[in-house]
């Protein structure tokens, strides 16, 4: 008895290389996303507060 690698149905053409790894892609994705909630989080306030005094002293009040 001999055993044998499966063979792929169609051979790897140049086009299946340029695919990607679509997990790696959503790793990336998911860490990018909690980078800017993260980010988010901690700047927000100061951004809120430069927003509003630059309004302020464009405004006058």
């Amino acid at each position: 008895m001999t055993l044998h690698a499966p063979r792929s149905a169609a051979p790897l053409t140049e086009d299946d290389a340029e695919r990607g790894d679509v997990p790696g892609w959503v790793l990336v994705t998911m860490m990018t996303a909690g980078l800017v909630v993260l980010l988010w989080g901690v700047a927000g306030p100061a951004l809120t507060g430069l927003f509003n005094q630059a309004i302020s002293s464009v405004s006058g009040l």
